[in-house]
């Protein structure tokens, strides 16, 4: 899924992705590459990133089912 006018896929920075929280629950987010969302576990929601921006707005963002929540984080690619 491409996040922006020009069809490339969303990243986010990992440094920022420590500084970034939930604004409901002000709890850790984790990056989803594939659907290019923040994903509140806790919250239970998905924030947009469009055009490289986040968009954190609760009223933006997609409920996610439990069983979404549940399941691990993605590992952030780069050295072991």
């Amino acid at each position: 899924m491409a996040d922006g006018r020009d069809g490339r896929k969303a990243t986010v920075d990992p440094k920022l992705l420590e500084l970034l929280a939930c604004p409901l629950t002000k709890g850790p987010l984790t990056w989803d590459a594939e659907r290019s969302e923040l994903i509140s576990r806790v919250a239970k929601l998905a924030y947009p990133v469009r055009d490289g921006i986040p968009i954190m707005l609760p009223a933006e963002a997609r409920t996610i089912a439990a069983e979404d929540a549940l399941k691990p984080p993605p590992r952030l690619g780069g050295p072991s």
